[in-house]
């Protein structure tokens, strides 16, 4: 398994916003420059997580990006989805994509409760607790 890199950046980003969450936001251009994401491939992880609703700009272009909810409230699996649709270890765990072997199949159980377990880190860890504990 593998994290995109827009889910790796798309984190930061966020975890940006939220250490940076004043009246009137953060820029996406500090953004950038804090984090070093590249600000070309920022806009479209900027795009990606405005889509999710996990932020918002609200006045425009001269005013910066903040989260919709508190940090304690947006989990990793919440940055996840905003640029995957699931996450799944092996495809027989994707939810349409079973395998003709899954009956009989050995391993099946093992990898499905893995995901789980990966899974449920994700959701369990919140914006909060990242930065909480780089401190």
């Amino acid at each position: 398994m593998k994290i995109n890199t827009k889910v790796r950046y798309g984190l930061r980003a966020m975890i940006e916003i939220s250490k940076n969450s004043a009246s009137s936001g953060i820029h996406q251009k500090e953004i950038s420059d804090n984090q070093e994401i590249p600000l070309n491939y920022l806009d479209s992880i900027i795009t990606g997580l405005r889509n999710a609703g996990l932020i918002v700009n609200y006045s425009g272009k001269s005013s910066g990006y903040n989260l919709t909810k508190s940090a304690g409230k947006i989990s990793v699996y919440d940055v996840y989805r905003a640029f995957e649709p699931e996450l799944t270890l092996v495809n027989c765990s994707c939810p349409g994509n079973e395998c003709k072997k899954i009956n009989i199949c050995p391993t099946k159980d093992y990898w499905f409760e893995l995901n789980n377990i990966i899974k449920t880190q994700m959701m369990s860890t919140t914006l909060f607790d990242l930065i909480t504990n780089n401190n």
